[in-house]
């Protein structure tokens, strides 16, 4: 994956700042289109022989190589050339990137970013704000791959940009974009667990618009997803159920845009991606699910140096809960929810030098369940400012951001960035940041039953403090960086057995260290990262110094690939060292390595076939008690288009 290092020729230059603040003018969504479209102008600004673009870390465009925060894109042609299967397959193994999975494709997934809770990683889609208000997390692992057109992560607090839930960082997931000449795309996949998908869909585009419209239908026979007891140990998933549970994904996503001259522009994106999913479970074993965003983004530029850009969007979640395809009676057997948003930023260019950012963002989070919550719906507002200078080899990235929530009151966070070029290919940064998450609706209104607590309706919201160096540079065709960090939360919320209730933890502290290396070698893409995290309860009482659960204390990845031709061969590499699976550490989870191995043969540029073999040496682990994963897997996979 491609990864923010520097490059020599960002150095200095006043004509190349320029360039930088043209880009960062750009609207995010075209901005986001440059790096797989080189033909893409934006209405006449042609800037295709900059880096690869980012646009979640500042909320304006800037390439990879200038970016101050630590990021990772996935573009569209790494997600072909990895051959992933799913979301965690893509995003498994990225520094500072934990997942815990309950079972296999389309089950529970968790992402810890940086050690931080689920609930504290912001996703987005298109620029629109998703994920369950109940929850608080979003389901990712639904999200075809064969409708992504890259993906962006962000490390470290971003609060000050984008509010609650953005204490780890940002997660934006792009669909599939427009432009150029009219293109076909497709693919059909088979392999073990008798999986079958089939995708595809048409792209396009002129002088001034574009369009992508596709869908896809996955599905998988699967495998016995939780290896648990039933009653009275109820470990696991309380059950013992040894059957084969099966996934179904079908999904649509269309996108449309349209430059009027160099003065404005709008584009508009819609993805709806329907699941179902079997599971073990003493109450439900099937779950029918819906996620859709709709995204509209729109660009004036009343003045060459300033940018006003309009964002609304709605995400909306759907569950149904089923026992052996019944309706579920007991417990919570439907949920809806949705986020509606509203956002207005103004980006004002100063000189060749200056950047001053300006914005307001209106949310509004609804629930409708079968079971009664005592609130159900809540709005914030949120007032945002950011400042980016450059000064010679130096950099300064500001930002402040005032929340009025209107369950919990006033927030202000904040965030700087100080870079420093050392020599023309080694770059330090310095940063500090603070964050807070508000605590979701099951957090505080679930109902309580026979077996469960329920909510909590006196819970704080949480509070962190962020602070962090850097250094990245370049060795020969080698990009590295080393980022070291530490984060303390205060009044973490976590939910406590045997009844699961959710409390305050009063401090909990996590220090990391991450690395990365990228680039060419002998003719061989090689792509390595590598995490260390400590992530430690600091409150007091029976669990103080034990790590937080299912955070393994080590991961690390290697990617190798080469072309010889029209054949391409590569693999993956990836372990993870042991991790706990509750607050008491008296559940491990012990270490795994899995290698992946993959090749393709190009017919043609639009034509190839690719093969590859997943989990090679059959591993068997897990990632949350009880709960198996796949073994050992061939998947073949037919695919006609270009990227």
């Amino acid at each position: 994956m491609s990864y923010s290092c520097l490059s020599e020729t960002v150095r200095g230059a006043s004509r190349r700042r320029a360039l930088l603040l043209a880009l960062a003018l750009l609207p995010p969504t075209l901005a986001a289109q440059i790096e797989s479209d080189p033909d893409a102008s934006g209405g006449g600004r042609a800037i295709s022989d900059l880096d690869p673009v980012v646009v979640t870390a500042t909320r304006t465009a800037e390439t990879v190589d200038a970016t101050l925060a630590p990021v990772s894109v996935i573009t569209r042609a790494e997600i072909e050339r990895t051959q992933a299967q799913s979301t965690l397959g893509l995003l498994r193994g990225l520094p500072g990137v934990v997942l815990s999975n309950a079972g296999g494709p389309g089950r529970v997934t968790e992402l810890y970013l940086r050690g931080a809770n689920p609930n504290q990683v912001l996703f987005l889609v298109d620029g629109v704000k998703v994920g369950s208000a109940t929850t608080g997390q979003t389901e990712f692992q639904h999200l075809p791959v064969s409708q992504i057109e890259r993906i962006e992560v962000v490390r470290g607090p971003r609060s000050s940009l984008y509010g609650s839930e953005a204490a780890g960082g940002v997660v934006q997931i792009f669909t599939r974009r427009g432009g150029g000449p009219l293109t076909a795309f497709g693919e059909v996949t088979t392999g073990r667990y008798e999986t079958a998908g089939i995708s595809g869909g048409l792209r396009g585009g002129g002088e001034h618009g574009r369009f992508s419209l596709s869908g896809n239908f996955d599905q998988t026979e699967g495998f016995n997803a939780c290896s648990g007891r039933g009653a009275p140990y109820f470990d696991g998933c309380g059950t013992d159920e040894p059957d084969a549970d099966g996934y179904e994904n079908q999904g649509v996503s269309a996108s449309a845009g349209y430059d009027f001259a160099d003065r404005a522009s709008v584009d508009l994106s819609f993805l709806s991606v329907d699941s179902e999913v079997e599971f073990d479970g003493a109450f439900q074993n099937k779950a029918r699910n819906r996620q859709q965003v709709a995204a509209a983004n729109v660009l004036v530029r009343p003045l060459d140096a300033w940018d006003i850009r309009i964002t609304a969007g709605r995400s909306w979640d759907e569950q149904r809960n089923f026992k052996d395809d019944a309706f579920a009676s007991r417990f919570a057997s439907r949920f809806e929810t949705r986020r509606d948003t509203l956002s207005v930023q103004n980006d004002v260019a100063i000189g060749a030098e200056h950047l001053v950012t300006v914005g307001v963002d209106y949310v509004h989070d609804a629930v409708g369940a079968s079971v009664a919550y005592a609130e159900d719906g809540r709005d914030n507002v949120g007032v945002f400012g950011q400042y980016q200078g450059w000064f010679g080899p130096a950099a300064l990235k500001a930002s402040l951001r005032h929340d009025d929530n209107e369950q919990f009151g006033s927030h202000v966070t904040g965030d700087v960035v100080l870079g420093y070029d050392l020599r023309p290919n080694l770059r330090a940064t310095a940063a500090y940041g603070t964050a807070f998450t508000a605590p979701t609706f099951n957090d505080l209104y679930f109902p309580s039953d026979p077996f469960f607590a329920g909510g909590n309706p006196d819970l704080d919201p949480e509070q962190s403090r962020s602070a962090e160096v850097g250094l990245a540079g370049r060795i020969a065709a080698l990009d590295w960086s080393l980022n070291l960090y530490q984060m303390d939360i205060d009044d973490l919320i976590t939910l406590v057995p045997p009844a699961y209730g959710a409390e305050n933890i009063d401090e909990a502290r996590i220090r990391g260290l991450e690395g990365a290396l990228a680039g060419e070698v002998l003719a061989t893409e090689v792509r390595a990262y590598l995490t260390l995290l400590d992530p430690l309860n600091r409150s007091a009482g029976p669990d103080h110094g034990k790590l937080l659960p299912r955070r393994p204390e080590q991961t690390f990845r290697l990617d190798l690939d080469r072309s010889f031709g029209a054949i391409g061969v590569g693999g993956t590499l990836f372990a993870a060292g042991r991790r706990f699976d509750d607050a008491a550490n008296a559940v491990r989870l012990d270490g795994y390595t899995l290698l992946d191995l993959r090749a393709s043969y190009a017919f043609s540029d639009a034509l190839r076939v690719e093969a590859s073999v997943e989990n090679v040496f059959d591993e068997e682990y897990e990632t949350v008690a009880y709960y198996n994963q796949p073994g050992r897997g061939l998947y073949l996979t037919l695919r006609y288009g270009r990227n």
